[in-house]
């Protein structure tokens, strides 16, 4: 026995260290404390086994699309957005893991208000320090009314020597079986550790009872840092205006009309009329009136044994709202075929697939016209080809300018249409399409001239049609007149054959007049091939420098907008709706 007692002191000698700043030690007098002794949890006896907290399926579905959202968006969100999220889950996680047979209420308000009273009225004995001192709770006090909380109160960080029962025992007060109260330090007061006490739990219990009283009930601090910012709290809220006993006359109406009105503002819900909302009372602890219309419903609320799940469903609310500039958006986000048909045509525009196909047609014709062109016009056009490219091969691009230029173009495609993929997108989202894009713009100039040289016109002649050997027959058959022709005038002149100026003149007209007809005859035939044969070389090109643009820029880009499109499906089951 004495062996346990020595360990009993150590550990509260090591919890003193941690939660004990003095004042908690002066919360009784000497005529009070043999009637707490029964009011203090038993320590030689284990929590009864409780039932875990189980969450209802839509609840599960919430919590798991915001897990995988969170995981979806580590890569493109930075840890302080996801912090608030990744906190919800945790907590989510860990409480779920605890009882689902206890609520944990906080009472919480401001210096003077009377929070410590109305805690002491509902436990039926003085467990919280009151008086007029300031401040007076300096540490939270936790009365459970059953057993089996001891794991609630540890996640608290509440230690031993501040946790009661209320003084009819754990069966005592059946309809409060079930509750957990905790006597929150003044979310006002000058101690910053007090503070900082209110903050962390207040992000930790089931509902919280804020206490106000009629001078401060208005007051900015609590409106604006806790009140507006838990609006969406407001299902496990009570709101209850204490020490009504100081009003005169109809100032209770007066005073709880002006309440719900700062409460509305607030966006806080009010549950009237049985809907949804806060709870909204007056009372007065230090007389008694009222503390059992509080009861009562706090009874109620206990006993639905939902106060948890709500919290949790209201804490993935908050942390989905605090998400949305990063997930949603007003406008349709992605790469309209419009979009992709305009970049394509810009990097066919900067592979000049267009001259391309010019040159191609140019070819076609020119070979056209050396094989049933006059041999006269064919000795000429040899001459000149001697000084230009080969027949059929595409000129590459040498001058430094022109280079620029198509480097120029391919910067501005890509540009331009990393720019339309992330119109409309939020800003973590859009910077992550801008980025593949500029990612895939490396080397993508350099890929395009490379392109270029090998979907080039194959080297050589283009093909021949079937109706070019007829054509070259007849152009010989001229060919073949002209010589004759001009044999037999010379055989005259020499005076080797007999005078006949008419049949070989005829022959030569024949032959000069026919060759050009007939090489004339055979452009005008050649125009349909030739210029299908530049538009199957322009369309080569084309498809070349578009899919080209498409494995290199294009593909990265819709991979990330269908990342996107997969968080925003995650965030609208998130938010229980979809996401415009």
């Amino acid at each position: 026995m004495d062996g346990d007692r020595r360990d009993h002191t150590k550990s509260d000698m090591e919890s003193d260290d941690i939660w004990d700043d003095g004042l908690i030690a002066r919360r009784v007098t000497e005529a009070t404390a043999a009637e707490l002794v029964p009011a203090v949890e038993s320590r030689g006896s284990g929590p009864l086994p409780a039932t875990p907290l189980a969450y209802d399926g839509p609840l599960r579905s919430r919590l798991d699309a915001l897990r995988e959202l969170v995981g979806l968006s580590r890569t493109r969100l930075d840890s302080r957005t996801l912090a608030e999220a990744g906190r919800v889950l945790d907590e989510a996680a860990a409480r779920r893991r605890l009882s689902g047979q206890h609520t944990v209420v906080a009472i919480a308000g401001a210096t003077g208000s009377g929070k410590s009273q109305l805690f002491n009225a509902l436990a039926g004995v003085a467990i919280s320090e009151t008086g007029v001192r300031r401040p007076t709770t300096a540490a939270p006090i936790a009365c459970s009314w059953s057993d089996g909380a001891a794991s609630l109160i540890d996640r608290l960080g509440i230690p031993g020597r501040l946790r009661r029962r209320p003084v009819q025992g754990p069966d005592g007060d059946p309809q409060l079986r079930g509750l957990v109260l905790v006597d929150l330090p003044d979310h006002d007061s000058a101690a910053v550790q007090h503070r900082e006490h209110v903050d962390r739990i207040l992000g930790l219990v089931d509902a919280v009872i804020w206490v106000v009283d009629p001078e401060k009930y208005a007051d900015a601090v609590l409106h604006e840092r806790y009140l507006r910012p838990l609006a969406g709290h407001a299902e496990v809220m009570f709101v209850v205006l204490n020490q009504i006993d100081r009003l005169p006359g109809e100032a209770t109406d007066q005073v709880l009309d002006d309440l719900r009105r700062l409460l509305d503002e607030d966006g806080i819900a009010l549950g009237e009329h049985g809907e949804p909302g806060a709870t909204v009372l007056a009372l007065s602890a230090l007389t008694g009136d009222g503390v059992g219309e509080l009861r009562e419903s706090l009874g109620q609320f206990v006993a639905e044994h939902g106060a948890a799940a709500r919290r949790i469903s209201a804490d993935v609310d908050a942390a989905a709202l605090r998400l949305r500039p990063v997930y949603a958006t007003r406008r349709r986000a992605g790469l309209t075929e419009e979009a992709r048909e305009e970049f394509a045509a810009r990097l066919a525009d900067a592979v000049g697939a267009t001259a391309a196909g010019e040159a191609a047609e140019r070819a076609w014709l020119r070979n056209a016209g050396r094989a049933c062109g006059t041999p006269w016009l064919r000795l000429w056009r040899w001459y000149q080809d001697r000084s230009e490219p080969p027949t059929g091969r595409l000129p590459m691009r040498a001058q430094p300018d022109e280079e620029a230029t198509a480097r120029q173009r391919v910067e501005q495609a890509v540009r331009t249409v990393a720019d339309r993929a992330s119109a409309g997108l939020p800003a973590p989202w859009a910077q992550a399409v801008r980025e593949a894009a500029a990612r895939g713009a490396q080397g993508l100039p350099e890929a395009l001239d490379e392109l270029a040289a090998r979907t080039g016109l194959p080297p050589g002649r283009p093909p021949r049609p079937g109706w070019w050997p007829v054509a070259v027959l007849a152009q010989a058959s001229m060919t073949i007149l002209q010589v004759v022709g001009g044999l037999w005038l010379a055989g005259q002149i020499i005076g080797v054959m007999a005078p006949n100026l008419g049949v070989p003149v005829l022959l030569m007209v024949a032959g000069i007049i026919g060759g050009p007809l007939v090489e004339w005859s055979c452009r005008i035939a050649a125009r349909g091939p030739a210029r299908r044969y530049g538009q199957e070389a322009e369309r080569r090109l084309r498809e070349a420098a578009a899919g080209c643009g498409r494995a290199r820029v294009l593909d990265p880009v819709a991979a990330e907008l269908l990342r996107y499109r997969e968080v925003r499906e995650q965030y609208a089951r998130v938010m229980g709706a979809g996401v415009r």
